[in-house]
């Protein structure tokens, strides 16, 4: 009898996963999976689904824990490395021309598509009451010369307690800037940052293990808090302002990638799994921190991610741009109230105004388009309630939108500073 072969040796090699398990461990299947049992939830037993509200609201602050921390380690270490402290400035200005540019573009399209499908005609906006969204009307206007002051901290320790997002930008640049100036002196605080930056990623890493719970969470509240019915009532405005916000990602921003040298078909796959997490809490920043390494390792230098994805959260927000424009003429249709085109200039004037403020304000879009009608004095504010049922089911297509305009912003300019490199 001959000695057994090698192979005969072996150990008996493992059965490859099956599908299902090697789906099981990918995040997008995962958050997507929590989506769907979070709506069955909320709609078959609504009071279970209001009760997971907490949920939702952990795992968005267990990010926000992080964002300032973050924001501070990025962009001090990405301006600190940088020799040349005149491109930090360069590349400032270009995001805040860019940034200008494609939202206004943003605003444009959805005075155009409301215009022309007109969903707010026929709806009775008697029956609405001004009592329904007295508290979502801000008590003050929005203040320009109050946004653009507010921008630096009274205390940098009150900035980072309140996750100030452009307060810590300004800090963190001003001591970026002062980190480059020391030369060699400044090397020591420099790696001690990176270490601590590497703890934090560490955070997220650990963070987004509950991401799919969180998703769970927030999606069974709003089924079980507005139900599906509110779906319907409002379904037309939901499908422009969902058809519109598609049209301006594939459309203007394909356009723009197209023009830059880059697929916007990769980047959205690359950043699948925050769009994901997006579209489960309607909240954009809960992937900031993801997006500030991912973007890096899309081929963005670092000073450019760490300056434009932050800055971007107040100023790039697309998507906001395209509901606000949208619910500030539907409202005027469902009041019977003629806005002409002068008028329509107007709302796009103010709305470049209002919307760069939506970052800084609780309730975001909503409470800007109650600042923007106040600010207009011709449709009635107290037509926000008209939107009230479907606005957060419309908040994921905002964040969504919002999520991919800064992505493909990141491209643009790191690859007009040509500190764009292109992944293995």
């Amino acid at each position: 009898m001959g000695s057994p072969s090698q192979a005969e040796l072996a150990p008996p090699r493992a059965p490859a996963p099956s599908w299902l398990a090697r789906l099981g461990r990918h995040l997008t299947a995962q958050v997507l999976l929590a989506i769907l049992m979070g709506a069955l939830l909320g709609a078959y037993w609504p009071a279970a689904g209001r009760a997971m509200k907490p949920l939702g609201e952990t795992f968005v602050n267990l990010v926000r824990m992080i964002i300032a921390p973050i924001i501070f380690l990025t962009i001090a270490l990405g301006v600190g490395h940088t020799s040349d402290l005149r491109r930090v400035g360069r590349v400032g200005l270009k995001a805040l021309i860019y940034f200008e540019v494609v939202t206004t573009f943003a605003l444009a399209i959805g005075l155009a598509v409301v215009n022309l499908i007109r969903p707010g005609a026929g709806i009775g906006a008697a029956a609405v009451t001004a009592g329904a969204a007295t508290r979502y009307t801000p008590g003050e206007r929005f203040d320009a010369v109050a946004f653009a002051t507010h921008i630096v901290p009274s205390s940098v320790v009150d900035a980072f307690a309140r996750g100030d997002i452009v307060q810590v930008v300004f800090f963190s640049i001003l001591f970026g800037v002062a980190l480059a100036s020391l030369g060699p002196a400044g090397r020591p605080v420099a790696r001690a940052l990176e270490r601590l930056m590497q703890v934090f990623f560490r955070i997220v890493a650990i963070v987004m293990a509950v991401a799919p719970i969180g998703a769970f969470g927030a999606m069974a509240s709003t089924i079980g808090s507005f139900g599906v019915g509110s779906l319907l009532t409002l379904g037309r405005l939901m499908a422009c302002v969902y058809a519109t916000m598609a049209l301006f990602i594939f459309v203007v921003l394909g356009a723009i990638a197209r023009l830059w040298g880059f697929s916007l078909l990769r980047l959205l796959g690359y950043i699948k799994d925050e769009i994901v997490i997006v579209l489960g809490t309607s909240s954009s920043e809960a992937v900031l921190p993801r997006m500030l390494d991912k973007m890096e390792r899309f081929g963005c230098a670092r000073p450019v991610v760490g300056l434009v994805i932050p800055a971007g959260y107040s100023f790039n927000l697309d998507g906001t741009s395209i509901y606000l424009s949208m619910a500030t003429l539907f409202i005027a249709q469902a009041y019977g109230v003629h806005l002409a085109l002068g008028q329509q200039l107007a709302v796009l004037g103010v709305l470049m105004i209002t919307s760069k403020g939506a970052a800084g304000v609780t309730g975001s879009g909503f409470i800007v388009l109650a600042s923007t009608l106040a600010a207009l004095r011709v449709v009635p504010v107290e037509g926000v309630a008209l939107v009230l049922g479907v606005d957060r089911f419309m908040s994921e297509a905002r964040a969504i939108t919002n999520l991919i305009g800064n992505a493909v912003a990141t491209v643009v300019i790191a690859k007009s500073e040509n500190a764009f490199q292109t992944p293995a």
